[in-house]
């Protein structure tokens, strides 16, 4: 797997937990939650925006602490992602790049 591959599978999670958070009778908690609001139209699609930017924000804020460039919990190193087989899925700063793209490019 590539870091592209890799930064897009976790989009692809963002973009799924959206999606479940505000379908009509989805189940989640936090569904449920944004249900007894009862909100409009409007309240809901700016609702929606919000979520998505937390969620944006802590994906890539993840995707960055394990790509070494930002800290996690105040602590900033580099980490190793490695598959089953151990093959290494990327070395240092190779993230970075895609997770911007993938979640703040066009």
């Amino acid at each position: 797997m590539t870091p592209h591959e890799f930064v897009l599978l976790w989009k692809a999670e963002k973009e799924s937990l959206l999606e479940h958070y505000f379908a009509v009778g989805s189940k989640t908690a936090v569904a449920a939650k944004i249900a007894a609001l009862s909100l409009d139209q409007k309240q809901s699609a700016l609702l929606r925006e919000v979520v998505d930017g937390v969620l944006i924000d802590a994906f890539y804020g993840l995707l960055l602490g394990l790509d070494g460039c930002a800290s996690i919990g105040g602590r900033q190193i580099d980490y190793q992602l490695a598959d089953e087989e151990g093959n290494l899925l990327t070395g240092p700063g190779e993230i970075e790049g895609e997770a911007w793209e993938a979640f703040h490019g066009d």
